[in-house]
């Protein structure tokens, strides 16, 4: 499955360049090794789209879970919340979820510049925040840009409500995912440089 709105029309897009290619090559260089090299260029092409738009379903893992696949780069806490950063590298699948059963109230973008997304400061870089209502309080996901993911796409409107697990939205080529949730009410189970996968790793729980 590819992500919706985004993929196919990518991947049937790039396979129709791979075979034009292929086609060119052919009556241009007509010598089998060069139509060799070609093949495996357009093959590596509708490979790459199709890896790097990639969905696949999941059940939704325990308690609070990944929004988004790859590696915890930070778990701390900030001005009364517990801050849950995830990178996200080329090879992560792309779309984020929703850690929890939510109601979407606000949808916001803010920031500017492409910083690289591991570093401190890409927290001033574009984001688009997700002001969620939930059972412990008001959460909030942030997709963050980087130096190469420079588009964020949203799957979903303000008064939208989701399931843990469904999908929220992707960015495009990774970067990172912040969650701030009310630290009085939950605490982390996770540590930095932990790989986690959106929607089934738990990485945090509600206290009783």
């Amino acid at each position: 499955m590819f992500a919706p709105g985004t993929g196919r029309p990518l991947i049937i897009g790039g396979s129709l360049l791979a075979a034009l290619a292929v086609l060119t090559g052919a009556a241009v260089l007509p010598r089998t090794v060069a139509l060799a090299v070609l093949l495996a260029a357009a093959g590596g092409v509708w490979l790459f789209l199709a890896v790097f738009f990639r969905d696949p379903e999941r059940a939704a893992g325990e308690e609070i879970v990944a929004p988004a696949d790859g590696r915890v780069r930070e778990v701390g806490i900030a001005e009364g919340r517990l801050v849950i950063s995830i990178f996200m590298n080329v090879t992560n699948v792309h779309v984020n979820r929703f850690p929890m059963d939510a109601r979407v109230e606000r949808v916001e973008e803010a920031g500017k510049g492409f910083r690289p997304a591991y570093r401190p400061d890409a927290a001033h870089n574009l984001r688009r925040s997700y002001q969620l209502s939930t059972s412990v309080g008001a959460v909030e996901l942030v997709q963050m840009t980087g130096v190469l993911a420079r588009r964020l796409v949203s799957f979903v409107r303000t008064g939208d409500d989701r399931k843990k697990g469904e999908r929220l939205g992707m960015i495009v080529l990774g970067s990172r995912v912040d969650l701030n949730l009310p630290a009085e009410r939950t605490y982390p189970v996770v540590v930095p440089g932990v790989q986690v996968r959106a929607g089934v790793t738990t990485i945090a729980r509600v206290k009783t």
